[in-house]
């Protein structure tokens, strides 16, 4: 990186699909004494070039030649920019300053190693070396700045509280697939793996396509994180595959779940008997579930980065697939609490990871408020925004997350939801969108989507998506309906096999479904104000191609609000309130 001319505290951004090429320039660019700057693959040039830029960018490397023509588009508005490499396929063109990876590993073949050691001298733990670019719900994205000491303290000290083995105990593995320019997976692949000496497998790069399950089985990790969309996706594959099964295998399936649940739900509370039944369902059913999906190594299991629905937990512990949830942010390095074999609840994202704190902010009487955290893996600020920093750590040096959340009597703690997102109606009822969404979607389960909407408004309402295939290519939502969801339809006595076909004529099966679904979900509401009162069907499910969906595939509110602002009026374009 030297001989590219990379000046110290300048950035070196990295576009790519997980490998070990984007590690080596991860790990290079912060012992040369730059900035490691991921990029999410899926960026626009113009959103490539706000990163570029934020972090006045002195190389930038880049995958293939896809992502070489973002870059080459925006290079002229890039005055830092002295160097490009690409390390995933050979150059198709020669340009000044724009390297191979094999031209690039030969640079350092000069440098003597002096001058590297100097640089790495230099360096002190509290001084940046990474910038993780997190994506704001409004406005650009901020570059949150960590330590060399977050990224060290935190990779060992979360890593000893799931008691991932050293290696030279024993050997851990994992595969790594999720987006390096988010924390969760830097945490995970890089820094915890560094640590203790963990084996890093890569996945092909449509891994979320389709071919993660292929490299699971491959592989057969010992430790496995993913985002709710992951686990979401293998369990619909999953149900799929068992709906097509004998009648014999379905209900020997259904009778192991139950099993499953019940004796997993007991476990949590502090149960420790194992009913004969158990065994027999494990030697049957579990075993060859693991063994299918390439989890049967696999004692650590997690999720994180968005909520998970309680229909997921349980389907996997059903069948005995203790699914664990972690909690905490980009600001944070990842990790603030997490859950363990021995101590977990279900809904609950853990306890705090040893030297991590917690403090609840003007709970209420309910002891629901602010989740603020502090430790030493706390951020060092927004990389040239003071006043942003300044609105998310306080004097008293608490992280703000922007999270409800409260703690329950044995110290877990749970999220209730987002302030920002939390919906005030007219009435001044604080309504927080996500539990009802979640009902809404275990209610009736052809719906993919659900998103609450009435801010300001006199009554609730939601838009609704249907589960419908996708375009494994662009990952743009289609028209026909999953087999999952076909299934369904036809137990309603509907013929539809595509979402506009249920649209058009009103499928009166189905919106008498999904309206009972309501209607059941208003029943267990807090107050009427809670209730939803109005629904509407979209045409085509959210995604991360349609904006509608971020990186971990969380909702983006004002994007949908804005996209749908049309149907949305139409909800209160009468005068009268429904009853």
């Amino acid at each position: 990186c030297f001989q590219l001319g990379l000046e110290r505290f300048h950035g070196v951004c990295i576009l790519g699909f997980n490998s070990a090429e984007w590690f080596i320039a991860d790990i290079g660019a912060i012992l040369a004494g730059g900035f490691a700057v991921g990029i999410y693959t899926t960026n626009s040039p113009e959103a490539c070039h706000y990163v570029a830029e934020n972090c006045s960018a002195n190389v930038l490397v880049v995958e293939n030649h896809k992502q070489l023509q973002k870059i080459l588009e925006i290079q002229h508005k890039l005055p830092h920019l002295k160097a490009i490499i690409q390390y995933g396929e050979e150059l198709k063109e020669k340009r000044p300053n724009l390297y191979s990876w094999s031209e690039f590993m030969d640079l350092g073949g000069d440098v003597p190693d002096t001058q590297l050691c100097e640089i790495i001298e230099s360096q002190k733990p509290n001084q940046c070396c990474t910038l993780i670019y997190t994506s704001g719900t409004t406005g650009q994205p901020k570059g949150v700045m960590l330590s060399h000491d977050n990224l060290t303290w935190t990779a060992s000290a979360a890593g000893r509280f799931i008691m991932l083995a050293d290696a030279k105990v024993k050997q851990e593995l994992v595969v790594s697939y999720l987006p390096l320019s988010h924390i969760a997976a830097q945490m995970s692949d890089i820094w915890s793996a560094m640590t203790f000496g963990v084996q890093v497998f890569f996945a092909q790069p449509d891994a979320l396509k389709g071919t993660l399950v292929d490299t699971l089985r491959e592989v057969r990790p010992t430790a496995f994180l993913g985002v709710p969309r992951v686990w979401e996706k293998i369990e619909e594959k999953m149900k799929s595959i068992g709906a097509k099964s004998s009648a014999l295998r379905r209900k020997v399936a259904s009778w192991a779940k139950g099993v499953g649940l019940q004796t997993n739900l007991k476990r949590m509370n502090g149960y420790s008997e194992v009913p004969v039944n158990f065994c027999l369902a494990k030697h049957l059913v579990y075993k060859k579930v693991r063994k299918a999906i390439g989890l049967d190594r696999c004692t650590k299991c997690y999720t994180g980065a968005a909520p998970v629905t309680r229909e997921t937990l349980e389907f996997f512990l059903s069948l005995n697939i203790p699914v664990f949830e972690l909690y905490g942010m980009s600001e944070s390095s990842g990790p603030h609490t997490i859950s363990l074999p021995h101590a977990f609840k279900l809904t609950s994202c853990g306890k705090e990871v040893t030297g991590c704190r917690t403090l609840i902010h003007k709970p209420d009487g309910d002891g629901t408020g602010e989740i603020c955290f502090s430790g030493r893996h706390i951020f060092m600020g927004y990389l040239n925004m003071e006043e942003k920093t300044k609105e998310a750590i306080d004097e008293d040096g608490w992280l703000h997350s922007g999270d409800l959340g409260k703690h329950d009597k044995d110290g877990f703690l749970y999220i209730t939801g987002r302030i920002k997102e939390l919906i005030i109606t007219a009435g001044g009822e604080n309504v927080p969108p996500v539990p009802i969404e979640d009902a809404v979607k275990e209610a009736v389960p052809i719906i993919s989507n659900a998103m609450l909407v009435g801010d300001k408004a006199k009554f609730l309402a939601m838009l609704l998506t249907l589960k419908c295939t996708v375009d494994v290519e662009t990952g743009e939502p289609g028209d026909d309906l999953t087999a999952e969801a076909i299934e369904y339809c036809q137990k309603l006595g509907s013929k539809a096999t595509k979402v506009s076909e249920i649209i058009s004529s009103k499928d009166k099966a189905v919106y008498t479904a999904i309206q009972k679904g309501i209607l059941v979900v208003n029943e267990r509401a807090v107050s009427n104000a809670q209730k939803v009162q109005k629904w509407v069907l979209l045409e085509k499910d959210f995604s991360l191609f349609g904006g509608e969906l971020g990186p971990t595939m969380k909702l983006k509110r004002p994007v949908v609000a804005q996209k749908y602002k049309d149907q949305i009026a139409q909800f209160y374009a009468d005068t009268d309130t429904p009853t």
